[in-house]
C-alpha cells in the first residue's frame, strides 16, 4: 500500500527572479521534505585520487599541445601572494593523498600527479609538484612541463563572480515506470525531480559548453578576523564556472519502492555508489544518483571541475542522512513516525551505532573526494516563514545528529529556498541572520530563477539557485537555454502536462 506523510510533496514557496535588477517577481518552485516530526520531538533526545594509467607519451602529447600554445599575453595572474596561498592549499589537499615517497621520487609518477593537478586548472599546484621534488633540477622533461604550466597558468582569466550561476537537483528518478506510476506521488516527482537519463545528458551539454564545477567557497573566503573577502577563480578564456547542489539526499522512507537510490555506500574500488532496489526486488550498487553519476563524469572530463570540486549536498537530519538512519529517534524510539515505526518493525536487527559508523565512513570518503555538506535544517523548515526560536531548535537538532556525521559546516542551504531575508541583503537587526552567523554559517543559498543572484558583503555570502526539474523544464524552457536546450535533455516518459504548482 502506498505510504502516506503528511507534508512531504509541498509545493512550496517562491523564488524571486529579478527584473530590472531590482524588482522581485515571484514564480514557483518546487521542494520535498517533512516538517511533522520537528513540532513533536521537542524534548532533548539520546544521540549521536585516482589517477588513470597515463602513458609517458600521453604526457609528451600534454606538454606539446601546451607549449604550442599561441596565447601569451599576460591576463590577471596571480599575485605572489596568491600564487603562495594557492601553493598552500594545493599542498593541504594533496597531503591527504595516500603516496609513498618512494613513487613521489618516480619522475613518471610525478608528471601524472602534476597533469592532474593542471588537468583541473590547478597550474600552481601542479608546478610546486614538480619544483619541490629533488629531481626537478636534473630534469629536463620536469622542467620543460612545468614551463608550459606556467605559460597555461599565465593565460587563464578572472572570471566575473556576479556571473556564476547555481544550479541543484533532488534525488534522480531511476525507474520512470514506478515513480510515474498514476500514484499521489506521481505529481510531485513529476515536478520536482530530474530523470537520470536527463541529469546525464545535461552534464554532457554543459561541459561541452566549457562549464567548469566550482564552490562557493572559491568565491568568497573568510579572513582571518572573521571578514569575508571575494574570491578569485583564474580559468582558461571561454570556461565558465557553476555551483551545482543536491537537496535532501537522506533517501526518505516515503521514497521506498517508488525508482529511486536507496542508500550512499563505498564499493570495493573505494568509489561511492548508490544501492539501489529493482523492481524485481534484487538490489545493485552503481551510478543511481548525481554523486557516483557526477563522480564517474569527472573521472573521464577531469576538466569539468576546478581543483577538484564537486557538488554540495543540502541535509536535512529527520530520517537520517545519505540513506542511514541517523537521527536520535531511530535509537530512542520516541516520536517516532509511522514509516519510522515500519522500518523498525521491517528490521528488528536495526544497530543504530553501526549505521553512525557506516555514515560518517561515507561521508569523510565523499569530502575528501571534493564533496562539501551543508544544513538544509534538520526537519526541512522553511525559514521566511518560522520564527528565529524555532530555527534555533532545530538548528540544534542539526548540529546534534548530523553535524557529528557530516563535519560542521559554515554554509546553509535554505528548505523550500525559502530565505531569511529579502533581496536587498541581511541587516544586524534580524534575528535569524544573527542567530545563524553566531552559529558560523556564512554561506547562504536560496532558489532563484534568475540566471545569476550572488551577493558577497564583508560579513557574508549568499547566492540564488536554479531547480532543474520537471516543472522548470516543461513552462520555462527559455530560462534554461544558457546551460542546454530542453528538447535534448527531456525525458519522454515523463507525463505531460506536468502539473501546475
Amino acid at each position: 500500500m502506498k505510504k502516506k506523510i503528511a507534508g512531504v510533496l509541498t509545493t512550496v514557496l517562491a523564488a524571486s527572479l529579478f527584473v530590472g535588477g531590482n524588482v522581485p517577481v515571484t514564480t514557483q518552485v518546487g521542494s520535498m521534505a517533512a516538517e511533522s516530526q520537528e513540532d513533536e520531538d521537542t524534548q532533548a533526545d539520546e544521540a549521536e585520487a585516482e589517477s588513470g594509467e597515463d602513458t609517458q607519451s600521453e604526457v609528451d602529447e600534454e606538454e606539446a599541445k601546451v607549449a604550442a600554445d599561441p596565447e601569451d599575453q599576460p591576463a590577471a595572474a596571480e599575485t605572489p601572494e596568491e600564487e603562495a596561498k594557492a601553493e598552500k592549499e594545493t599542498q593541504k589537499r594533496e597531503a591527504s593523498e595516500d603516496t609513498s615517497s618512494s613513487t613521489l621520487s618516480d619522475e613518471k609518477a610525478l608528471l601524472k600527479k602534476a597533469k592532474k593537478l593542471a588537468q583541473q586548472y590547478d597550474y600552481t599546484g601542479a608546478i610546486s609538484t614538480l619544483k619541490n621534488n629533488w629531481k626537478f633540477a636534473t630534469s629536463d622533461k620536469m622542467q620543460e612541463v612545468a614551463a608550459a604550466y606556467m605559460k597555461k597558468r599565465d593565460a587563464c582569466v578572472e572570471y566575473p563572480l556576479e556571473k556564476i550561476t547555481h544550479i541543484f537537483f533532488h534525488s534522480l528518478i531511476v525507474d520512470t515506470n514506478r515513480a510515474f506510476d498514476g500514484d499521489s506521488d506521481e505529481a510531485g516527482y513529476n515536478q520536482m525531480m530530474t530523470t537520470v537519463s536527463e541529469f546525464k545528458k545535461m552534464l554532457q551539454i554543459m561541459y561541452d559548453k566549457g562549464y567548469v564545477l566550482v564552490s562557493p567557497h572559491d568565491m568568497a573566503v573568510v579572513n582571518d578576523d572573521g571578514t569575508m573577502s571575494k574570491g578569485k577563480i583564474m580559468l582558461p578564456e571561454g570556461k565558465i564556472p557553476f555551483v551545482l547542489s543536491e537537496d535532501d539526499v537522506s533517501y526518505y522512507h516515503y521514497m521506498d519502492d517508488d525508482g529511486f537510490a536507496s542508500k550512499l555506500v563505498i564499493d570495493d574500488n573505494g568509489d561511492i555508489k548508490c544501492e539501489y532496489t529493482k523492481a524485481d526486488g534484487k538490489t545493485v550498487t552503481g551510478d543511481y544518483d548525481v554523486v557516483p553519476i557526477l563522480d564517474s563524469f569527472i573521472k573521464e572530463h577531469p576538466d569539468f571541475s576546478y581543483h577538484g570540486r564537486k557538488g554540495i549536498l543540502a541535509m536535512t537530519g529527520y530520517n537520517g542522512v545519505l540513506g542511514y538512519r541517523t537521527d536520535g529517534a531511530y535509537k530512542t524510539g520516541k516520536n517516532l513516525q509511522d514509516d519510522q515505526k515500519a522500518f523498525l518493525k521491517a528490521n528488528p536487527d536495526f544497530d543504530y551505532d553501526k549505521e553512525v559508523k557506516a555514515a560518517k565512513k561515507v561521508a569523510k570518503a565523499m569530502k575528501k573526494d571534493g564533496w562539501e555538506f551543508a544544513s538544509h535544517t534538520w526537519g526541512h523548515r522553511n525559514a521566511t516563514t518560522s520564527t528565529a526560536a524555532e530555527l534555533k531548535t532545530d538548528n540544534k537538532k542539526w548540529e546534534k545528529y548530523v553535524a557529528p556525521i557530516l563535519g560542521k559546516t559554515d554554509m546553509i542551504i535554505f528548505a523550500f529556498g525559502a530565505d531569511i531575508g529579502d533581496w536587498e541583503g541581511y541587516t544586524s537587526d534580524n534575528a535569524k541572520y544573527e542567530y545563524y552567523k553566531s552559529r558560523g554559517y556564512r554561506y547562504f543559498c536560496n532558489v532563484d530563477s534568475s540566471q545569476y543572484f550572488v551577493q558577497i558583503t564583508s560579513q557574508y555570502f549568499r547566492q540564488g539557485r536554479r531547480n532543474l526539474d520537471g516543472y522548470r523544464m516543461y513552462y520555462n524552457p527559455d530560462m534554461l537555454s544558457d546551460l542546454f536546450d530542453v528538447s535534448e535533455v527531456w525525458d519522454s516518459s515523463r507525463p505531460t502536462p506536468v502539473p501546475e504548482m
